[in-house]
């Protein structure tokens, strides 16, 4: 099969372009740069057919859509829509020429959970524009399918990570190794509240495997939405109390106010705010039945791998 992936070297598309290739199929990938973020370059890549082009740029001066038109491929997987236009864009492009066509969406759709956890079929209730857009595009997918018989598949990731991508760390935010370092020497790390708002993780392997799963499994695919997370989420609290254990310790954990967050964290409070609103809890019940999709990484395992990381490269020094 040809498979053409938009934005693919970013942190899904590094592993998932290798486990396309590997599968046997014809991949293309449209890009800025042509070159894998997130894992080696020499991982299957050498037989990737690069398609060098900048979005945003093609976007302003009219020529991204008569580079689609020109495009030819079975399966389309766009990685970088973000807005209903820019999808619309892509969908009239390929509608009536391919065969499948599977969208990278976010939990960010769903809004934060009113019963956990959280199923593909609960009501939508996005708090952010960027879940709003998303939730949007799904909605427009899902109903080209229904009438129109589009061959739309969206996958919705949790916070995704990896090896070289930190995940979203035990305080909420993405401050690189700060909190680590913080857990690592027993030093205080502040938690919003009492620490009980929930991460859903998911390790970039793992997600690209639920992409791959979707193509290989078209007919159980189609129409439908699956949430591509770990297999359970964790709490704040929880994921302090993992990272601080390796280390041998226990986490020196101050349970702040939202002003006492706001001064500890600045500007980085927005990310922990947002994290604690949405607190998601997703179900991956749907992907494992229809799909057959098995991670095999947990929160912790992916805490494990990027610590291992960061020692490994001087970047977390104890």
């Amino acid at each position: 099969m040809k498979v053409l992936v938009i934005g693919g070297t970013g942190h899904i598309g590094s592993y998932l372009v290798p486990r396309l290739v590997q599968g046997g199929h014809a991949v293309q990938v449209v890009a800025r740069n042509p070159a894998p973020q997130y894992t080696d370059p020499r991982l299957a890549w050498g037989a990737v057919e690069w398609i060098v082009a900048d979005r945003a740029a093609e976007e302003r001066d009219g020529t991204w859509r008569a580079r689609m038109d020109a495009l030819e491929a079975d399966a389309v997987i766009d990685l970088i829509c973000y807005t209903v236009e820019q999808n619309r864009t892509l969908v009239e492009a390929f509608a009536g020429r391919v065969q499948h066509f599977i969208h990278c969406g976010t939990i960010w759709s769903y809004g934060p959970p009113a019963r956990t956890p959280y199923a593909e079929s609960d009501p939508r209730r996005p708090i952010s524009e960027y879940g709003r857009q998303k939730a949007l595009i799904e909605a427009d997918l899902l109903h080209r399918y229904r009438t129109s018989g589009f061959p739309a598949t969206i996958i919705h990731p949790g916070h995704i990570s990896g090896r070289k991508w930190l995940p979203i760390d035990p305080q909420g935010t993405r401050n690189g190794v700060g909190v680590y370092e913080k857990l690592a020497r027993g030093e205080t790390v502040h938690l919003p509240g009492d620490g009980l708002a929930t991460l859903h993780h998911v390790h970039a392997d793992d997600l690209a495997q639920l992409f791959e799963s979707a193509l290989i499994r078209r007919n159980a695919s189609l129409g439908e939405a699956f949430s591509g997370v770990a297999p359970f989420a964790m709490s704040l609290l929880a994921c302090s109390h993992f990272v601080a254990g390796l280390f041998g310790r226990e986490p020196n954990l101050c349970f702040a106010t939202d002003e006492e967050m706001a001064e500890v964290l600045g500007s980085a409070w927005a990310t922990t705010q947002d994290h604690r609103a949405h607190s998601p809890c997703c179900s991956i019940e749907k992907a494992q039945r229809l799909l057959g999709y098995a991670p095999r990484f947990t929160t912790e395992q992916i805490y494990v791998e990027s610590l291992e990381y960061l020692l490994e490269t001087g970047q977390l020094v104890l």
